[in-house]
């Protein structure tokens, strides 16, 4: 029993990053990945009785400066109305637009944004659309979701904010403001 919590083979349980704090849950004795926060690959086991708490996600660093230059030229680049994510995958930079009034995503074949990655749930995450924006729900995932490093249940979302899925970081651009501004202008004009 001692190889399951010792090397780099771990048991079932949570696991903490040493120098994030990302809670990452282990359903079956497997090699922990890369933590999804940081990249990083020093973990203790966490407690729900840990004195310190919730834990909160540290900001990104300078080895995401270029990565973040990236999806911000890709942001930029677009000209469409819509609602968009934005990330890095395979190493290119894919964007997404969002559609209809949900989406699903996660590891499954019914997910309309699939990643195929042991870090992502099955049903992983929600997108809906509303009157009054998008809103991301966590899908019962295990390894949580992230809102600009807040882990959430719930949030609606605004331009630009960044989501963390498993060890994929999303940026969300809405371009259906942008793209209503003129029309209401030329309204109002009248």
């Amino acid at each position: 029993m001692d190889a399951l919590t010792s090397g780099t083979l771990a048991g079932t349980g949570s696991f903490r990053c040493e120098i994030c704090g990302h809670v990452i849950t282990m359903t079956a004795a497997d090699v922990l990945p890369q933590c999804p926060g940081c990249e990083g690959a020093s973990f203790t086991r966490a407690s729900l009785f840990s004195p310190t708490g919730r834990f909160k996600r540290v900001d990104a660093d300078t080895r995401t400066a270029d990565g973040d230059a990236q999806l911000d030229a890709a942001r930029d680049a677009l000209t469409e109305p819509g609602r968009f994510l934005i990330f890095h995958d395979s190493g290119s930079v894919r964007t997404v637009a969002v559609p209809g009034s949900s989406m699903r995503i996660g590891r499954s074949l019914s997910a309309e944004l699939r990643f195929e990655d042991p870090t992502v749930s099955r049903r992983h995450a929600v997108l809906l659309v509303e009157d009054d924006g998008v809103r991301v729900l966590d899908d019962r995932s295990l390894n949580g979701v992230f809102v600009n490093g807040e882990r959430i249940v719930s949030q609606m979302l605004a331009d630009g904010d960044e989501i963390v899925i498993g060890r994929y970081r999303l940026r969300f651009a809405d371009r259906s403001a942008v793209a209503a501004s003129p029309a209401a202008t030329a309204l109002q004009a009248e």
